[in-house]
């Protein structure tokens, strides 16, 4: 069954000049109070070495800790770049010359600026977090529904078409739809980035190996090296500058969770495609015999 493309959600409109000052005033004390956070952090981690020092289990809980500091270190470091950003173009918004044309320009980049900064949070908390919500059962077809209906407003202005083939049967999902959906999306959003305009990008929903449901995005983007394959997953690894580093390794979280597995197929010159399998419901967590995970 194919879905058309629907129209877009209207956007919500953009706040005026007050209301930035204000959102990024907030981001600025936020910002101090990560960098105060991640002193205090560091000063634990140092603490807590040593403390376990002469317990069972040093090598690991130490390393641990040391991935612990790393996290916190990269956010700040990803956080301070877009928030400076935008900060600067909320200083021009105050100037009294602008014409109107300049200043919805400026208005403009800082929304960006907000906007990746709401994203690099949102990813943060959910690899914190990990798929920690509400298990329920949904069906297939509902969450790529939604899927496209999420993506439509992001795929219309780059030019690119969704096309969406299901062939779940009806089945259905056990898990944290949130979670699933956000793993999704967030499959879908790299594939879109990938994409030139005019081109296709293609969720396809079918059952593989009887207890799996197989969700496959592909793009006709430029492709991935076989360097960068090998780290696609890893927290903070990014080839884009606007990247968090993180949506893979979310994707990879809520795999694992659920009891399913992420395979990426790709090659420079010839897109990619991202595959995220997951039992149906009513069948126990873990890995079907004999599959594989490629990279």
């Amino acid at each position: 069954m194919r879905m058309a493309s629907r129209s877009p959600t209207p956007l919500p409109p953009e706040p005026d000049a007050d209301q930035l000052k204000q959102a990024f005033a907030l981001f600025s004390a936020t910002s101090d109070k990560l960098a105060e956070t991640y002193a205090e952090l560091q000063g634990q981690v140092a603490r807590l070495s040593t403390e376990l020092a002469a317990a069972n289990g040093e090598l690991a809980r130490r390393e641990r800790l040391s991935a612990l500091g790393e996290m916190a270190a990269k956010l700040a470091h990803q956080l301070r770049t877009p928030l400076a950003a935008a900060l600067l173009y909320v200083g021009q918004l105050a100037g009294k010359s602008l014409d109107d044309q300049e200043r919805q320009r400026f208005a403009d980049k800082a929304m960006g600026r907000l906007r990746h900064l709401e994203r690099l949070i949102a990813d943060m908390l959910a690899f914190v977090k990990g798929a920690q919500g509400v298990v329920t059962r949904f069906s297939v077809v509902e969450l790529i529904g939604e899927w496209q209906h999420t993506l439509d407003a992001h795929a219309l202005p780059r030019g690119v078409v969704l096309e969406v083939e299901d062939e779940s049967d009806g089945v259905s999902l056990e898990a944290d739809r949130q979670a699933v959906l956000g793993a999704l999306i967030n499959l879908g959003e790299n594939a879109l980035q990938a994409s030139p305009a005019g081109s296709v990008v293609r969720l396809h929903a079918f059952v593989s190996g009887g207890p799996f449901v197989a969700l496959r995005v592909e793009d006709q983007g430029g492709g991935i090296d076989a360097g960068a394959r090998e780290r696609l997953f890893d927290p903070f690894f990014t080839t884009r500058a606007e990247g968090s580093g993180l949506g893979l390794a979310i994707v990879k979280q809520t795999a694992d969770t659920f009891g399913g597995w992420v395979e990426v197929d790709s090659e420079p010159g010839r897109g990619s495609v991202f595959t995220l399998f997951l039992p149906t419901a009513g069948v126990q967590p873990g890995r079907a015999e004999g599959s594989e995970h490629k990279t």
